[in-house]
């Protein structure tokens, strides 16, 4: 067989083939990827600090672009690519960044105490989306995103359970200016409520949803905002993985859109269940608390899980018409604002419970 006729029929040929037909998708993804992450460098620059990340500008430059530009037939396959399987990777990566032993010192209290802010504002929060009218997949992306770290979290649990892109950017999107709002507005809870360091830690903590955002909320509070903040936002992120897993088992019996009835349980292999990059970020997680990743490794591994998502939420940008995500503005910017208010009291009221001084 000759080297051209190998290339068109064999497994080489295959994977050139489906190379080629994600090609233009991809390239652009990364051009809206590479365009985000000069916005955000622009922004540190200005003002030291990303207050609204590249993976944000990633949804809104693909929005723009979709505004003015269909994707065409050979894009779609990329974009598609991107959205989905590129994301996949991203979040088996993020285990990387999860490491047990620091979760474990910070004492059982004030972990049992994360845990259950954690599950009851989704729980608060789903109801009260569903109680404004928004469909189930929507609510439980809210949900998640105000629990426990918002952007990722949103793209994390979108795919197990179905949503579809203009869900996922309607969530992320009014979330992220909210997020925006957080890091401006929280230094004012120190003189209103009285907050000390520590306690303004864990308020911090709790309710901001990135770790960056995290930092420049408690940055100009002091060190041990800081440190505290830092250590329970990691609880937050660890309880991603539980609820994905959770949200996975729920997924089949979620009603189906646009439905008279719900869908019926569906008997699902376990692949299904527990999706792969589910296991693949638990397996991470697993081998960084045991040490068997090294450190100089993480941060490599943790801006490779970064640039991922960017490129996948540039893919889930244009595949949104901006007009039809106008149409549930109002009650998703009610219903993130709902759950956030709900997160912020839970978490003053964990502050006082537990007597953190």
């Amino acid at each position: 067989m000759s080297a051209r006729a190998w290339a068109k029929d064999g497994l080489p040929g295959v994977f050139v083939g489906k190379s080629s037909s994600l090609l233009p998708g991809l390239l652009v993804c990364l051009a809206i990827t590479v365009a985000a992450l000069a916005v955000q460098a622009v922004e540190e620059h200005l003002t030291g600090h990303p207050y609204i990340e590249a993976l944000v500008i990633a949804i809104l430059l693909g929005i723009a672009l979709r505004t003015f530009w269909v994707p065409g037939e050979r894009f779609r396959a990329g974009v598609a690519f991107s959205a989905k399987q590129v994301l996949e990777v991203a979040v088996v990566l993020l285990g990387a960044s999860i490491s047990l032993g620091a979760i474990v010192a910070s004492g059982p209290a004030l972990l049992t105490g994360i845990v259950a802010t954690v599950l009851l504002t989704i729980g608060a929060s789903y109801g009260i989306c569903r109680c404004l009218g928004l469909p189930a997949r929507m609510a439980i992306l809210v949900a998640a995103g105000n629990a426990i770290c918002g952007n990722s979290a949103i793209a994390a649990v979108a795919p197990v359970i179905g949503a579809d892109a203009r869900d996922v950017t309607a969530a992320i999107a009014f979330t992220a200016v909210l997020g925006v709002l957080m890091v401006l507005g929280l230094p004012l809870f120190v003189p209103l409520v009285g907050l000390s360091e520590h306690q303004y830690g864990v308020l911090a903590g709790l309710t901001v949803y990135a770790v960056p955002q995290v930092l420049a909320a408690t940055v100009p509070v002091g060190l041990l905002a800081t440190q505290v903040g830092t250590l329970v936002k990691l609880v937050r992120v660890l309880m991603l993985g539980p609820v994905v897993v959770a949200f996975a088992l729920i997924a089949p019996h979620l009603p189906v859109e646009g439905a008279t009835s719900k869908a019926g349980p569906r008997r699902l292999g376990f692949s299904k269940l527990v999706p792969w990059f589910i296991i693949g970020f638990l397996v991470l997680a697993a081998l960084r608390s045991l040490g068997l990743v090294p450190e100089a490794v993480v941060p490599l591994v943790t801006r490779a899980a970064g640039l991922l998502t960017v490129i996948s939420m540039a893919a889930l940008g244009l595949g949104v018409d901006v007009r039809v995500l106008a149409r549930v503005g109002g009650r998703v910017t009610l219903a993130v604002t709902g759950s956030l208010a709900l997160l912020l009291a839970v978490s003053l009221v964990l502050i006082h419970v537990l007597r953190i001084a």
